[in-house]
């Protein structure tokens, strides 16, 4: 009889104990109202448009031939616009959050932003009949950023998956849109190198960046968050982006120049002709202010003597019309929500 008892008293102290735990577990200190998110995705391009000419060169994919027995020796094969956008690409976010109560919140985020390159011009001459180059430009661009997006965050308040929206501002705080240009030509020597049957190969290569203007965008978000633990969630969204941006000033930072006299028939090397350098170019050629007008007061291009451009004032910031991007698109997101 003392064996039962005993059992059933020993029960009956860890049913109470067990009760007493709960008790003082239910009586603990709440989490805090604030949150940690950090998340990342895809974003795609939903709204393309036509891209931002590249110097003299305007957004085509342009092959021309061409042919000495025309008058008009340059015939276009084929003529493409490119469009597209700078929101394609990837973003990670850090978010701190505040509960205002079980069906609001209100979140801060900061993103990192890398767009994929795109393809902005291209320019290519074949020679009739042989298909030989004769010269080509080719350009692509791609954006990096850093954005703060305030926002307000609705909910039902479930606790095992809790569906939301999300929707505020977006504030960029830096960005550049970065453009790398190479170049190649095959022309005539001048008379002063006497070489039969010789020709000058010149290749440059350029990279540019273009500074923004201060501006502002919209987002959205609807999303769902699964509870994992009594301090985690895992949370899964779509997001769309508006973030229209217009361009502020441009400046040179990479230039190379080649030259080099080159057998006409075979292409082999003949000797190394004097370049051109970053420390080479002048302060227009080199650095852009972009307006939205242009007029007899803005430094604008006067001549060109072979790859060297001169400008009304060379000391001075050359001017080009402003031009607009935009690096907002839909995305898919998915992170992970840390309760402090």
């Amino acid at each position: 009889m003392k064996k039962p008892f005993l059992l059933s008293a020993a029960m009956l102290a860890l049913a109470i104990s067990g009760s007493l735990q709960a008790q003082d577990h239910s009586s603990s200190a709440p989490h805090s109202k604030f949150y940690l998110k950090i998340g990342g995705g895809y974003f795609f391009s939903v709204s393309p448009g036509q891209f931002p000419n590249v110097g003299p060169y305007p957004p085509q994919d342009l092959h021309t031939e061409y042919n000495p027995t025309n008058a008009n020796p340059l015939d276009t094969l084929s003529r493409k616009v490119l469009t597209g956008s700078y929101g394609e690409g990837v973003r990670g976010g850090l978010s701190v959050g505040y509960n205002i109560n079980k069906y609001m919140a209100v979140e801060g985020t900061f993103n990192y932003f890398h767009s994929k390159k795109n393809l902005m011009t291209r320019n290519l001459t074949t020679i009739v009949g042989s298909g030989k180059e004769l010269g080509g430009v080719e350009s692509h661009g791609y954006v990096n950023a850093i954005d703060f997006a305030p926002s307000l965050v609705l909910s039902p308040g479930m606790e095992k998956v809790n569906p939301y929206v999300r929707f505020g501002v977006v504030v960029p705080l830096w960005g550049r849109l970065y453009i790398e240009t190479d170049a190649y030509q095959l022309s005539a020597p001048p008379p002063s190198i006497p070489v039969p049957g010789a020709m000058i190969q010149t290749t440059i290569h350029r990279k540019e960046e273009i500074k923004p203007n201060p501006t502002i965008g919209f987002q959205g978000a609807l999303g769902v968050s699964f509870n994992v633990s009594p301090r985690f969630d895992i949370f899964v969204e779509a997001e769309y982006r508006n973030v229209p941006v217009k361009s502020k000033e441009k400046e040179i930072t990479t230039y190379e120049e080649a030259h080099t006299l080159v057998n006409g028939t075979t292409g082999d090397k003949i000797q190394d002709l004097p370049g051109r350098s970053l420390g080479d170019l002048s302060v227009a050629e080199k650095n852009t202010i972009y307006v939205t007008t242009l007029d007899k007061n803005s430094n604008t291009e006067i001549n060109e003597s072979g790859t060297k451009t001169f400008y009304k004032n060379d000391n001075e910031a050359s001017n080009d019309l402003k031009s607009y991007i935009n690096i907002g698109g839909l995305g898919l997101n998915a992170g992970l929500k840390f309760r402090l």
